[in-house]
């Protein structure tokens, strides 16, 4: 599933996670697309596009001439997005192999 996802998707996911861990902390600003894209790799069009959602999702804010800051609530925000997509996409299809194969959650958590 994740290798027919577009570049600028998995890049996304990718600063969406370091917003979420800290490592682009709300307030502090992006590195900018052609620092990104030479760090990753990538086409600076597909930063610029993983960017733009940021932007139009209202989670960065851009400062023209200086670069784009992740704004305040940004990493919550995400998070629960992300908690929504878990449970929506992932969790039903771990839930039932887990019944497949007779696992509970209970057995799971004393051995983590």
């Amino acid at each position: 599933m994740s290798q027919n996802r577009p570049v600028y998707l998995k890049l996304r996911d990718q600063i969406a996670a370091a917003i979420i861990e800290g490592v682009y902390p709300e307030g502090k600003m992006l590195p900018s697309v052609r620092a990104l894209a030479a760090e990753q790799g990538a086409n600076p069009l597909t930063v610029a596009k993983a960017y733009q959602q940021f932007q139009n999702d209202g989670l960065v804010e851009v400062q023209r001439g200086v670069g784009m800051y992740v704004v305040d609530g940004a990493a919550e925000r995400l998070r629960e997005r992300e908690r929504d997509q878990f449970l929506r996409e992932e969790w039903p299809e771990i839930r039932s192999r887990m019944k497949r194969l007779g696992l509970d959650l209970a057995r799971l958590l004393e051995r983590g």
